[in-house]
């Protein structure tokens, strides 16, 4: 009696030894954890790391301020928050004249807003 044994694999769920996901860009092979994202604890530094230099710690580049949740609640209500750090149709790409923020960082950002951009 013979054996058959069939095996399958898909790209699109490939992790790496490391155990990241082989499609994230911006964390090389240091994984990226985008669950449960919070306000203080994840989004807030990437915001501090990337746009305050211009709109943030008193800075309002063009009337924009994300130095407070609130004002970084405006921007996710209105969709403008996702659209620039997206380089998205129709939006300003930001970081201004910087490098695209990484997959990384957007999509923790992205996540704490389809969780409903708490103030946690």
């Amino acid at each position: 009696m013979a054996s058959v044994i069939l095996v399958s694999c898909s790209k699109t769920n490939e992790v790496t030894e490391s155990g990241s996901n082989s499609g994230n860009s911006g964390g090389g092979n240091t994984g990226c954890d985008t669950v449960n994202m919070k306000y203080a604890a994840n989004v807030q530094p990437i915001l501090a790391a990337n746009c305050y230099d211009c709109h943030g710690n008193g800075s309002s580049e063009s009337g924009v301020s994300l130095d407070s949740y609130s004002k970084v609640k405006q921007r996710v209500d209105n969709g403008q928050l996702l659209g620039v750090i997206n380089h998205a149709s129709g939006f300003p790409a930001m970081p201004y004249k910087r490098p695209k923020m990484s997959d990384c960082d957007i999509n923790k950002i992205a996540d704490w807003v389809a969780r409903g951009a708490k103030n946690d």
